[in-house]
């Protein structure tokens, strides 16, 4: 019981400060401090500008040569193709709507990796979980933004008669992926950034998650808390249980034990990324319900990810 309550207390120590700062939005947005045009501009800030600084100064400063565990790469890969693809069969049987689609695939495979996982990873692990985190954040952000892209913008696409060939240039032009291929270089030689630009560039990735969590908050109401209840309801019982538990058995499997299977089941386990909002609104999906399902992932996952890493231990995989 004392494991699994410290668990918890980390764990909501972790998210807790997200919450404050969604509520903070939703307080601004009620006092009237910041309004839609607000949202909407920090939107696209945090989009074309302080994520793929985040994103370039996270993978740029990682060594991948010091822990590389391609075994657990590959599953990840192929685990999240699969899982992907078939959330898109069975969601588009059901959601007819292309902004909801979008947004409701999103949400269900799209974790915080870069925030939580990394954090849940030390706390577990210390460097040596950092080190691993690492470097399957380095494949997560590319293939996570890639499919999100094509969720976001294929079902809408297919409402508009737009080719598939317009997809793809939006995916090649996305400041995420851009940042990501000019991050590696860096990271695999060694290179460093002049002092001047990488405090610049850490100023800049700093502000993407006040900024991005202070949209969610403006962006909320209860009404579509309301509308969405049964689509968000579905997109945070698949991301965080239904995913991390079938996959982490996948793993288990698969073979991997230990730090490895731990380390996938933190990353499949994760709540939903708060940049799926920022996609969302940026490509016209429904940012109502990427919003929700973020906030009812983060809550979740206080108790799935502490109950998670209990049973891991119990069960003698860490």
């Amino acid at each position: 019981m004392e494991l699994y309550l410290q668990s918890l207390a980390f764990t909501a120590n972790t998210v807790a400060p997200i919450f404050f700062i969604v509520f903070l939005g939703i307080v601004l947005k009620r006092i009237g401090l910041i309004d839609a045009p607000f949202v909407s501009t920090a939107s696209r800030l945090v989009f074309t500008l302080t994520l793929p600084a985040l994103v370039f100064m996270a993978i740029s400063g990682t060594n991948f040569q010091s822990v590389f565990n391609p075994d657990q790469l590959i599953y990840f890969v192929g685990a999240t193709l699969s899982s992907f693809a078939l959330l898109w069969w069975l969601a588009a049987r059901w959601i007819k709507d292309g902004r909801d689609l979008g947004a409701f695939i999103q949400g269900a495979f799209r974790g915080n990796y870069g925030i939580i996982g990394l954090a849940v990873s030390y706390n577990l692990f210390a460097d040596s979980g950092l080190a691993q985190a690492s470097i399957l954040l380095a494949m997560v952000i590319p293939l996570y933004n890639v499919l999100s892209i094509f969720a976001l913008t294929l079902p809408l696409h297919k409402e508009g008669g737009l080719k598939f060939s317009s997809a793809l240039v939006e995916i090649i032009k996305n400041p995420l992926i851009l940042a990501v291929l000019f991050a590696l270089p860096f990271s695999f030689m060694g290179w460093t950034l002049p002092e001047v630009v990488e405090k610049t560039g850490r100023y800049f990735a700093n502000l993407t998650l006040p900024l991005a969590l202070l949209a969610i908050g403006g962006s909320l109401s209860i009404k579509s808390l309301k509308d969405t209840s049964a689509m968000a309801f579905w997109a945070t019982s698949t991301k965080l249980v239904i995913l991390p538990v079938g996959l982490s058995i996948g793993a288990w499997i698969y073979g991997f034990r230990g730090q490895d299977l731990a380390m996938l089941f933190i990353l499949f386990g994760c709540p939903t990324a708060a940049a799926s909002f920022v996609m969302a609104k940026a490509t016209g999906a429904n940012g109502e319900l990427a919003a929700n399902i973020i906030l009812t992932t983060t809550l979740g996952s206080v108790l799935s990810l502490s109950a998670g890493i209990y049973l891991l231990r119990v069960w003698g995989v860490i």
